[in-house]
């Protein structure tokens, strides 16, 4: 009887020792496979890193031309608002020399008719 217990006891360890194993076994292939996926993934990060290091060096390129475009905006800007005022300055010399030419065509009106 003895001899028959101590083959179901080896039985016991050896079924044990290899679902141990089995489960070893998978253990080490989802150990593997998440090994690979952390170098896809890590792949893709480097990737995504790359792309947005590209992006951001557009837009500073895109943010520079919009201040040099706001800057010659507002140069142009001031540039218009000295034609506005030459504009100004120019109609009222005109009115004031309309003015003088009528007041001197009225008193040479008064002097031959009086």
């Amino acid at each position: 009887m003895r001899s028959n217990q101590n083959l179901d006891w080896d039985d016991r360890n050896r079924q044990t020792v290899l679902e141990g194993r089995a489960i070893l076994e998978r253990t080490g292939d989802s150990i593997a496979r998440s090994h690979q996926i952390a170098i896809e993934t890590e792949n893709i990060g480097t990737e995504v890193l790359s792309e947005l290091g590209d992006q951001r060096e557009t837009l500073l390129r895109a943010k520079n031309r919009l201040t040099n475009a706001n800057e010659q905006l507002d140069n142009s800007k001031n540039i218009l608002r000295q034609m506005t005022r030459g504009v100004i300055y120019n109609k009222l010399i005109l009115i004031l020399i309309i003015g003088l030419e009528l007041a001197i065509l009225g008193v040479l009106c008064y002097v031959k008719f009086s």
